[in-house]
């Protein structure tokens, strides 16, 4: 069995909807995937498990790197480790591009709410991708709708965001 720890439940829905679109069965190929409720709980699910025929990958954001690894290795498992840049939501807004997010946003009928974020002065100046992270995160549910939705309607199955593709991979794999 593959256990694919995730941080939380956006990243799960982005694992589950690509590997339905990838025609994979997660349940037939023998993957659970696990939404740890944040990646300080990673060193909880891993003295929780019975290692025995368990492979484990973890995706995790860059900036939790170090504590990833001192997890890891403290618990003295082997784990395959998947790095988002800095979340998966900026994953996927890089591979799709701005516009193509915006389409997403628009599809979903949210645009009006976005382009007040926008217009508020702290965002004025800022990044649109990072307008867009923010405005993934600012509403309860938000993140794990645009997850799905993202993967589901936007992302062209070459152009999947490294560390997702590469995690489905490693969990599907023989």
């Amino acid at each position: 069995m593959t256990l694919v720890l995730v941080e939380g439940p956006s990243d799960a829905r982005a694992v589950e909807v690509l590997a339905r679109r990838r025609g994979r069965d997660l349940a037939a190929d023998r993957v659970r995937v696990e939404a740890m409720g944040g990646i300080t709980n990673l060193g909880r699910w891993l003295a929780d498990l019975d290692h025995t025929d368990v492979r484990v990958l973890v995706l995790h954001d860059a900036g939790e790197s170090a504590y990833v690894h001192r997890t890891v290795e403290r618990a003295g498992v082997a784990v395959g480790l998947h790095t988002c840049q800095a979340d998966l939501e900026d994953e996927l807004i890089r591979a799709l591009g701005v516009p193509a997010v915006l389409d997403v946003v628009a599809a979903a009928g949210e645009l009006e709410l976005w382009e007040t974020l926008t217009n508020q002065p702290f965002h004025r100046e800022r990044p649109a991708n990072a307008v867009l992270r923010r405005f993934m995160g600012t509403t309860s549910g938000r993140k794990i709708r645009y997850a799905g939705l993202l993967v589901e309607a936007a992302v062209e199955l070459d152009c999947v965001p490294r560390p997702l593709d590469e995690l489905l991979s490693a969990a599907t794999a023989g």
